[in-house]
């Protein structure tokens, strides 16, 4: 049953200096969010904006110190599995959230089913966010999920339902001058002429959500037959994914899987040519750069995820019933990836590389 403070608009008369928005999910998903920070910042120049998030959204925070203030780790719950619930940490969690005594809480994390109540415990003088059904909207407050939209126009869709400008849906992924030192000493290292560079970045948190290694493999060895060095990219988890996919390129593939921090990674896939990659969150750093992508999309909503600027970022993909796909390893043998041929690959990336001139 709602509180009778959510049953009207947001009080905007109000003192709001104390506000917090409850995201707690990984980098792509925080990346897809800075549109709709960015327009907060903007409504609310002064306010001391907290994060509330997990740890690993603490690049985020270093990157955007513009939008976010800083960030107050949240511990988990059962119903969402970015991470494990860490519950003896809860309570002590939920006292430090309500002795904040936020002006304003922004519900960012999904349809608001479960994080509702988690916003709610945080007793914020005011909040707004999602809700799962109809009945539940109030204007300028709580927005029905728009499950029809993409992942960063829901947000700005939010913003906008509340009485905040939210018009520009451009990603950004700002680079400093260490970025930028760290990069040229990877590069200088490891051989690469940038310009001449392909990433392939094979991994993805779940395995429902990557193409076989094997195509990865064919689609990098046609690219660097046809000139073009090769860069595989990764995080630390995934060096066996990215040392497989090595030792099948021989001396003709470069091995930069935990070798960088996220700046300098995305300083170096700012100067590259292309990436191909997974529908991950790579992606969405190379959307903020303006690398041009190959994005294979297996198993995930594309119209919820897929780069918007199609100019520059082609996303393939075989339709089926069963997207998105909930599965850690996909039961059925995995025909969403499987559709998705390794030669329609090779001659996309070829289409976008020669849009560009060839090395």
């Amino acid at each position: 049953m709602m509180d009778a403070r959510e049953t009207a608009p947001l009080d905007w008369g109000a003192d709001i200096g104390r506000v917090a928005v409850f995201r707690a999910l990984n980098l792509g998903d925080m990346l897809c969010a800075v549109p709709a920070l960015r327009a907060l910042r903007a409504r609310l120049p002064r306010a001391r904006i907290t994060l509330v998030g997990l740890d690993s959204a603490a690049p985020v925070l270093r990157r955007f110190p513009q939008y976010l203030d800083e960030l107050a780790i949240f511990p988990g719950d059962a119903a969402f599995p970015e991470q494990p619930v860490r519950a003896a940490a809860l309570p002590a969690f939920y006292r430090d959230m309500r002795a904040r005594a936020f002006d304003l809480v922004l519900q960012m994390h999904g349809s608001g089913r479960r994080s509702n109540d988690i916003v709610r415990a945080m007793a914020p003088a005011q909040w707004a966010g999602f809700v799962p059904d109809a009945e539940q909207a109030v204007p300028g407050r709580l927005l029905p999920w728009p499950d029809h939209l993409h992942e960063i126009h829901r947000y700005l869709a939010l913003l906008g339902h509340i009485g905040v400008d939210a018009a520009d849906d451009s990603l950004e992924f700002p680079l400093g001058a260490s970025d930028e030192a760290e990069a040229d000493a990877v590069a200088v290292g490891s051989g690469l002429a940038l310009d001449r560079t392909v990433f392939v970045h094979p991994g993805a948190r779940l395995a429902s959500r990557r193409w076989p290694l094997e195509r990865y493999a064919r689609v990098a060895a046609a690219l660097a037959d046809a000139g073009w060095q090769i860069a595989i990219t990764g995080s630390k988890d995934e060096a066996p994914l990215a040392r497989s996919l090595k030792d099948a390129l021989g001396p003709r593939g470069v091995d930069l899987c935990g070798r960088t921090s996220l700046g300098a990674l995305a300083a170096l896939l700012r100067r590259g040519r292309l990436l191909v990659c997974n529908d991950t969150g790579i992606s969405h750093v190379a959307a903020g750069v303006h690398l041009p992508s190959v994005v294979i999309a297996s198993g995930s909503d594309v119209a919820r995820w897929a780069p918007l600027d199609a100019s520059r970022h082609t996303v393939l993909h075989t339709p089926m019933a069963c997207r998105p796909c909930a599965y850690d390893e996909c039961p059925i043998g995995h025909p969403c990836a499987l559709g998705v041929q390794v030669d329609r690959v090779v001659a996309e990336a070829a289409r976008r590389l020669n849009s560009g001139g060839r090395p």
